[in-house]
């Protein structure tokens, strides 16, 4: 194997290659999965993304978005589907072509509360939010790559992502019931930022080392989600500053 085949791995202190040290699994097993779920993930943000480009730039969607009495209904029921197909999936990950279609009708779910949110800000403000989240996202998976090689291992981050996501729950049901004002939403959504940043991390970290080649679904939703909500709060920071 060449030196410099990065699907191969790299050799490390015991002379054997993989993505990580120690590792006894087939590197060659181990990049197929991934390129599977970044494939995935991929199409999931695909469909994400018309689905904004629809809300944004078609204006019986936008119009819909921002002035029907029945947009309530499309947005909340997007959402509560969501969360349903979400606990559905948790039990059904593994089970095909079952998870496909469940993870199609999550995706399309989400795809939709997504542009709700882009039918009220400003075009060019969504495109910002978008390139931003890509360049963050990027560098942090070549980050963990990088670093998981070298032997770090980031699953001591749990406990801390688990309590900050709560704490941030807790947060986002104040601001509904007593809103802050747009310091207070920029104060939740920077925070909120930092937080889906060490869960890309840490997801990534799960990716390279622990999920197993029936879990390329659950991976998928994992990182989409952790993309998605990045995104969600770039997009508020962005739009309370301009």
């Amino acid at each position: 194997m060449g030196k410099g085949d990065i699907e191969t791995g790299f050799p490390h202190a015991q002379g054997n290659n993989g993505l990580y040290p120690y590792m006894i699994e087939s590197p060659q097993l181990r990049w197929g999965f991934i390129r599977k779920v970044y494939i995935i993930i991929s199409l999931q943000l695909l469909l994400t993304a018309s689905f904004a480009s629809l809300f944004i730039f078609f204006t019986p969607a936008r119009n819909f978005a921002r002035y029907s009495d029945y947009r309530l209904f499309l947005f909340f029921g997007a959402a509560i589907l969501s969360f349903i197909l979400l606990f559905v999936l948790s039990m059904y990950y593994n089970k095909h072509p079952l998870n496909l279609v469940l993870l199609t009708l999550y995706t399309i779910g989400m795809s939709i509360t997504v542009g709700f949110a882009c039918a009220f800000v400003d075009a060019k403000i969504v495109l910002e939010a978008a390139l931003l989240t890509g360049v963050v996202t990027g560098s942090l998976t070549i980050y963990t790559f990088w670093a998981v090689k070298r032997g770090s291992d980031f699953s001591f981050l749990g406990p801390f992502l688990f309590a900050s996501l709560m704490l941030l729950l807790m947060f986002s049901l104040i601001q509904v019931f007593f809103p802050l004002g747009p310091i207070g939403r920029m104060i939740i959504a920077g925070i909120g930022a930092l937080v889906m940043c060490g869960f890309i991390v840490y997801d990534t970290d799960d990716l390279i080392k622990r999920y197993t080649y029936d879990d390329y679904i659950w991976a998928a939703i994992s990182i989409y989600g952790d993309i998605i909500n990045l995104f969600i709060y770039l997009l508020t920071i962005l739009n309370d500053l301009f």
